[in-house]
């Protein structure tokens, strides 16, 4: 082309910019939304429900177990409705000189102690042996774990206090076989010792699934390029699990154990049903306490006190898990 042809031409043709329209109605990036004005309240009300929900479920009957917990509220002012009166801090004073009490947090704490690692050792071990497992093997496991995980606990309970029934328990019929006759008719319960251990096996069966489960899932994510290259360069089967499976499985495992410690820290219907319903003072922990002392004694306040000082034990845990979900960005 000339110069003369070009002259002719006329100037380039520049692009001009989109009318505004356009740009409304394509969006933000492209997505062909229109823009969301800042401030706009349809997000609000739509979790507005749910908020009233969690609202009269839990922030009412907290904030009325926090009232209690200052007054002495007895069986007389629950049957006249008379307001009982505020005694200030006496509840607390007269748990935390209570010997007793004292006694049952640090039951409470080594029963959780004990239940949180054998469930976390246990189902990390389940976990790993189902990375090597055939497809249909492992879809068999999987299915036998959902199947414990979701039956209820009264049924788990029963099953549990069949197995450890004195008279007709298979457990004695087990030991009986290797140990003698002798263990025909032994009381697990007798020894609370013994008894702990009846229930924490009952704890841990049921939360071994939840564990397997999620760290099996975990450990799905682990590359398989990096587990190779580890055993090209010699290293060893504990070797590939401590530099390549666990700095990918470690935040998983401990949200997982944080939960765990949270759940033993609490548990209340293991140790209810399979006590029948009347647990001895030396199976008591903090929750078994709390309801002791609220139901059995009729001293209502104390009880709500008992609780909250339970609450507040347990709060650095919940917020050391909320630490680590903003960590691996489950909360923003």
């Amino acid at each position: 082309m000339t110069a003369a042809d070009t002259k002719a031409a006329g100037p380039p043709v520049l692009p001009q910019d989109p009318p505004e329209g356009d740009v409304l109605a394509k969006g933000p990036r492209g997505t062909g939304r229109p823009p969301r004005k800042k401030g706009a309240p349809l997000p609000y009300l739509l979790i507005l429900p749910a908020i009233v929900a969690l609202a009269a479920v839990y922030a009412y009957p907290l904030v009325k177990t926090v009232i209690m917990s200052f007054q002495d509220m007895g069986r007389r002012e629950l049957w006249t409705g008379d307001s009982p009166p505020w005694v200030g801090l006496d509840q607390f004073t007269n748990i935390l000189g209570d010997a007793e009490f004292w006694k049952v947090t640090v039951r409470t704490v080594v029963f959780m102690v004990v239940c949180v690692v054998l469930t976390m050792v246990i189902g990390l071990l389940i976990s790993l042996l189902m990375t090597r497992l055939s497809t249909w093997v492992r879809l068999t496991l999987t299915t036998a774990l959902i199947a414990a995980w979701s039956m209820p606990l009264l049924v788990a309970s029963s099953i549990f206090r069949w197995l450890a029934d004195s008279d007709y328990g298979l457990i004695n019929t087990l030991i009986a076989k290797v140990a003698g006759d002798d263990w025909l008719g032994h009381n697990w319960f007798l020894d609370p010792l013994q008894g702990f251990g009846i229930i924490a096996a009952l704890v841990i069966w049921g939360a071994v699934p939840f564990v397997v489960i999620t760290l099996y899932a975990a450990l799905t994510q682990v590359p398989g390029e990096l587990t190779e290259a580890a055993q090209l360069d010699g290293a060893t089967s504990f070797g590939v699990f401590r530099f390549v499976t666990w700095p990918v499985i470690k935040p998983v495992f401990i949200m997982v154990t944080t939960l765990s410690v949270i759940w033993d820290f609490n548990v209340f219907g293991q140790i209810w049903l399979l006590r029948g319903n009347k647990p001895e003072p030396d199976y008591e922990t903090l929750g078994l306490y709390s309801f002791s002392k609220a139901f059995t004694s009729t001293s209502f306040s104390q009880g709500t006190a008992i609780a909250l000082v339970t609450v507040v034990l347990l709060s650095g845990v919940a917020v050391y898990y909320l630490r680590q979900l903003m960590k691996t960005g489950e909360v923003e």
